[in-house]
C-alpha cells in the first residue's frame, strides 16, 4: 500500500516507520567497526582514518538543513525514500568500488547525504501525526530503533568482515538498507501537504529558529553531545584493540562487542532518560547527563590503558552517560518548535549536532598523531578535549535556559492553566 495506502494508526506509524530506521541503520557503523583493518590494509594515519569517520557527519550537516527543511513543503515520505536510495547505492558502492583514502572519502561522504535525507525526516514522519503530549515518547521510540540497529551494526559488520572479508559486510548492508527502502514504499501512506505550511514563509528562512531560545538551546546541547558520542564510536573499537594489543590481556569480549554493548545499553538508558526528563524535568535531566560524561571524558583515556577489562567498563560507562540525555535533546527540540517550522528547526538542531559529530572524530586522529600515535597520552589528551567541549556545551545550555515540553510533569506544574510559556 504506497501513494493509495488506507492511513495508518499512530501505533502502527511509528511501529513501521521504526522498523524502517532499524533496516536503515544496520550497516551504518561498518566503516568504524572494521577501521583497524582499513588502517592496516590501506596504510591510512589516524588523522586520514579521523577524515573518512568524520567526512560521513560533514555531509550529514550540510545536506540536513535543506532536506530537511523541505518536508515543511514536501511530504517527508518522498524525503525519505531518496535518502535510503542513496545510502544503499553508497554501501553497494562501497563494496564495490573502495580501494584506499579518496575513494573511501567519497562513497563515506555519499552514504551521510543519504542518511540526512533517512534520519531527521523519519522523525518528521511521526512528528507531523503524534499528538503534542505523545510526541516525546514517539521520538525516544524513534531514537531507540536506530539506537539498536546501530549497536548491532558493530557486530554485523565485525562478524560479515571477519568471515567474508570488508566487501562482502558492505555488500550485506547495501541489501538490508534496501529492504528499508521497500519497507517505508509499502507500507507509509503518502500524505498531503499541510495547509498552513503555505504560510511559513520563506522556505530557507532560518531566523525565526534561530530566534526561538528554546530549541537553541537544545540545538546547542546536541551539537556538544553529537561531538563527544561519535568521538566515542568512531573510535572506540580502536581504542579497545590498543588496549588489548598494548597489555597482551586477552579480549575476553571483543573490540566490536563492546562497540555494540555501548549502542545497546546507550539505546535503553536514552529511552529511559526521556521518561526521567517527563517526570522530574528536561533541564535537570540533561545537566545531570552532561556532567558525567565530562567527568568519564577526562579520565577515560588516561585511566583506561591500564587494563582491557577496566577500557571495556569504561567504554560503557561512558556510553551510558553520553546516550543519557540523546532523546531527551531532541525531543526538546521538536517539542519547542513551530510546528509549520518543525522541519526547519530540527534541520538546524541536526545540523548542529552533525557539525560537532563531524569535527570530534577528526580532532581525536589530528590528536593522536600530534602525540605520536597511539599512546595513554594521546588517548588522554584526545578524550580530554571531548570532556572540555561537553562544558562548553552545558554551559551554552544553562544560558538559554531551554523550556520544558507539553507533559513534562516539571512543565504542568510550573505553566498555568490557559497560559503557554514561549519560547
Amino acid at each position: 500500500m504506497a501513494e493509495g495506502a488506507c492511513p495508518l494508526t499512530p501505533a502502527r506509524l511509528v511501529g513501521f516507520v521504526c522498523a524502517a530506521q532499524v533496516f536503515a541503520q544496520i550497516a551504518a557503523y561498518t566503516w568504524p567497526a572494521l577501521l583497524p583493518v582499513f588502517m592496516s590494509e590501506w596504510h591510512l594515519t589516524n588523522r586520514e582514518a579521523g577524515w573518512i569517520t568524520g567526512v560521513f557527519y560533514a555531509a550529514y550537516a550540510l545536506s540536513v538543513p535543506v532536506l530537511v527543511t523541505l518536508t515543511d513543503r514536501i511530504d517527508a515520505r518522498r524525503v525519505s525514500l531518496s535518502g535510503v536510495a542513496l545510502t544503499t547505492l553508497s554501501h553497494l558502492g562501497f563494496a564495490a568500488l573502495a580501494d584506499g583514502f579518496w575513494s573511501a572519502l567519497a562513497l563515506r561522504a555519499l552514504a551521510g547525504v543519504g542518511w540526512a535525507g533517512t534520519y531527521m525526516t523519519g522523525l518528521k514522519l511521526l512528528a507531523d501525526r503524534v499528538d503534542p503530549v505523545l510526541m516525546s515518547r514517539a521520538v525516544a521510540g524513534h531514537a531507540a530503533s536506530i539506537g539498536i540497529a546501530g549497536s548491532i551494526s558493530f557486530v554485523f559488520a565485525g562478524t560479515l568482515g571477519q568471515w567474508y572479508g570488508w566487501r562482502h559486510a558492505f555488500l550485506a548492508g547495501g541489501v538490508v538498507t534496501l529492504v528499508a527502502w521497500l519497507l517505508v514504499f509499502w507500507s507509509v501512506p503518502a500524505r498531503e501537504r499541510r495547509a498552513h505550511a503555505a504560510a511559513g514563509g520563506a522556505l530557507f528562512d532560518f531566523r525565526p529558529v534561530l530566534r526561538n531560545r528554546s530549541a537553541m538551546a537544545y540545538a546547542l546541547g546536541y551539537w556538544a553531545h553529537t561531538w563527544e558520542m561519535n568521538s566515542l564510536r568512531g573510535w572506540a573499537v580502536a581504542f579497545l584493540a590498543y588496549v588489548a594489543a598494548t597489555t597482551g590481556e586477552k579480549a575476553w569480549l571483543a573490540p566490536t562487542t563492546v562497540a555494540m554493548l555501548m549502542g545497546l545499553v546507550g539505546t535503553w538508558v536514552s529511552v529511559a532518560g526521556n521518561e526521567a526528563s517527563i517526570r522530574l524535568g528536561r533541564q535537570r535531566l540533561v545537566g545531570v547527563a552532561m556532567t558525567g560524561s565530562a567527568l568519564c571524558g577526562a579520565i577515560i583515556g588516561f585511566v583506561g590503558p591500564r587494563s582491557y577489562s577496566l577500557a571495556a567498563l569504561l567504554v560503557l560507562v561512558y556510553g551510558l552517560l553520553i546516550w543519557l540525555d540523546s532523546s531527551s535533546l531532541t525531543a526538546g527540540a521538536a517539542g519547542s518548535a513551530d510546528p509549520a517550522r518543525r522541519g526547519a528547526t530540527l534541520a538546524v538542531h541536526s545540523m548542529s549536532g552533525y557539525v560537532g559529530g563531524f569535527i570530534g572524530p577528526i580532532v581525536i586522529g589530528w590528536i593522536l598523531d600530534l602525540s605520536g600515535g597511539m599512546s595513554v597520552k594521546g588517548w588522554g589528551l584526545a578524550f580530554l578535549h571531548v570532556a572540555v567541549i561537553m562544558t562548553l556545551g552545558q554551559i551554552a545550555f544553562r544560558v538559554l535556559a531551554p523550556r520544558d515540553l507539553a507533559g513534562d510533569r516539571s512543565h504542568v506544574r510550573t505553566t498555568s492553566p490557559g497560559v503557554s510559556r514561549q519560547a
